[in-house]
């Protein structure tokens, strides 16, 4: 090894270990933030503050630091992969540490100790969130890539576990058991734990790329579209989204009240555009938490969904578009919504993913 190899591995080593420092010392302090919480230890909760500003201070440093490492060695290829990988993972180090902080800050504002079904809440998803996230930085300093993608998928964990947690919020606040804005404080720190797995997922996204190179592929968007029948306009977007966006989501319809059949005259229009008909029939609705949650956007194209649909996932977003016209279908009807389906569908699109959207 030369002696500018060995003071370039030198200053990577120097920027690992800071890396890996910093992610022990936020790994910490959501556990502290937690702890604090579930003992009502005020107390700690205020040092578990007061601890995120040591954090913000070793982050700047190795910020720094890569850019020094930048100037002085312009470095090509994994090595510069790896610095910029180091400067967008610690942004999420330094979000995960606001979490904690947000966590202990809550706490602080508590005005009794937590149930023993939102402790038990609290212990399962702190657990499964700072395990991710020990695997994730595990990941990182090791340069496995494999081990990152594996982790990625714990993230489906805590996403289930954010649901189940939402429902013992909303039994606590039927009960009238407790203050409305502790009910509000706790929800927060349960939304902070979900975050934790999410920014461990990136930093396992980084980790593939500093090590592989490979991109975060671009994600695919689950689109529902909705109206009573679910037999002509429902089908219809469907149909004109899969034809004009293929690569860029995976799109169903569904009515609340299903007809008997599809509308012969959509049948002939559809052909006649050349955009292929993927409805045999029409479908009800999904009806379980599960199904619904599968989808990132739900369309209502005509009115009265809400009265229908018993439960919304947390993050699924409705929309109303209300293009679904009640009468007779005609053929000069079907053009008019058509063209008013194919506009809102690529606003849709190219707002999920970009000028790009295809």
């Amino acid at each position: 090894m030369s002696h500018y190899e060995e003071r370039l591995q030198n200053d990577l080593d120097a920027i690992r270990g800071k890396v890996e420092a910093v992610g022990k010392a936020v790994t910490v302090a959501v556990q502290r933030a937690s702890r604090s919480l579930l003992a009502f230890d005020r107390a700690a909760a205020a040092d578990t503050i007061l601890g995120d500003m040591p954090i913000n201070r070793a982050i700047r440093t190795i910020d720094k630091e890569c850019h020094f490492f930048v100037a002085r060695h312009l470095p090509s290829a994994g090595v510069l992969r790896f610095i910029s990988s180091v400067l967008r993972l610690t942004i999420a180090i330094e979000r995960i540490g606001d979490y904690a902080a947000k966590i202990a800050r809550e706490t602080v504002q508590l005005t009794e100790p937590i149930s023993t079904t939102v402790a038990r809440d609290v212990e399962l998803m702190s657990e499964q969130s700072v395990g991710m996230l020990k695997q994730s930085l595990k990941s990182f300093i090791d340069g496995d890539a494999e081990h990152a993608r594996g982790t990625m998928g714990m993230a489906a964990q805590v996403d289930s576990s954010f649901e189940r947690v939402w429902l013992d919020l909303l039994r606590e606040g039927e009960q009238e058991s407790r203050s409305m804005a502790d009910l509000f404080a706790l929800l927060t720190v349960f939304r902070r734990l979900e975050r934790i797995s999410d920014q461990a997922k990136n930093i396992c996204e980084e980790t593939v790329f500093a090590v592989t190179g490979q991109t975060k592929e671009p994600k695919i968007y689950r689109v529902l579209f909705v109206d009573a029948a679910n037999s002509c306009w429902s089908p219809l977007a469907e149909a004109v989204a899969a034809k004009a966006f293929p690569n860029s989501g995976a799109y169903a319809s569904a009515g609340w009240e299903p007809a008997e059949a599809i509308e012969p005259a959509l049948e002939s229009f559809l052909e006649s555009k050349g955009i292929p008909s993927r409805h045999a029939r029409p479908v009800p609705i999904p009806t379980t938490h599960d199904e619904l949650d599968d989808y990132h956007v739900i369309v209502n194209l005509g009115t009265g969904l809400r009265d229908h649909l018993a439960e919304r996932p947390f993050k699924t977003v409705l929309l109303d578009w209300d293009l679904a016209p009640e009468g007779a279908v005609t053929e000069e009807l079907l053009a008019e919504v058509h063209k008013k389906i194919a506009f809102k569908t690529r606003e849709l699109m190219e707002t999920l993913r970009g000028e790009d959207a295809d």
